[in-house]
């Protein structure tokens, strides 16, 4: 069974507490649906011939679920402890440098992924076959995540992510992400994905 996780997350700049609460209480819908689909496939493989197709569904579905619980997970962690700057000599600050020759290039890069139209993440993976980050947009929850690859941030860009706050000002709420990201949270990430 999979457990809600509890954060930690104080008052933030530009995302209200009640954005935030409303949030996380789709993150624990999603917590919720993996455990009640989880169970529905333990029970229909028991006869797995007669509940094929409903197996197919909930298998699909599953996906969608989880990656919906754990990319919440990853992102209210980066909220949690106030915001932090990435220090200058962090193993990510260098890499993301060595990889797009600085941290500003890559950030102009990674925000314009998150301004795709449509709902999404934006996401900065650790691929660990070829040792490079990379930037990547993944549809819904789950369609794009890449295969290996390690998640050190994600940026939700669901509507419900900021639109009691901004409308439809995609724009506006990532510049609020940013101003309240936990860096020293992302830099553990990706410590440990390196390891």
């Amino acid at each position: 069974m999979y457990l809600e996780q509890k954060f930690s997350i104080g008052e933030l700049d530009g995302i209200s507490k009640r954005t935030i609460e409303e949030h996380l209480k789709l993150y624990a819908g999603y917590v919720k649906h993996v455990n009640v689909i989880y169970e529905k496939i333990e029970e229909y493989v028991k006869d797995s011939e007669k509940h094929a197709y409903a197996l197919g569904e909930l298998q699909r579905r599953f996906g969608f679920e989880f990656d919906g619980m754990r990319n919440h997970e990853y992102y209210f962690r980066s909220l949690e402890g106030g915001p932090a700057a990435l220090s200058e000599d962090s193993l990510l600050k260098k890499q993301i440098a060595q990889e797009w020759g600085s941290f500003d290039a890559w950030l102009i890069r990674f925000k314009s992924i998150a301004m795709l139209r449509g709902i999404g993440w934006a996401m900065l993976y650790w691929d660990p076959h070829a040792k490079r980050l990379v930037n990547a947009w993944v549809d819904e929850q789950h369609l794009g995540q890449l295969v290996g690859l390690l998640l050190i941030l994600g940026l939700d860009m669901w509507e419900h992510s900021y639109y009691l706050d901004y409308g439809t000002e995609k724009k506006k709420y990532s510049e609020a992400f940013f101003k309240n990201l936990n860096w020293n949270v992302i830099e553990n990430n990706f410590v440990k994905a390196i390891a």
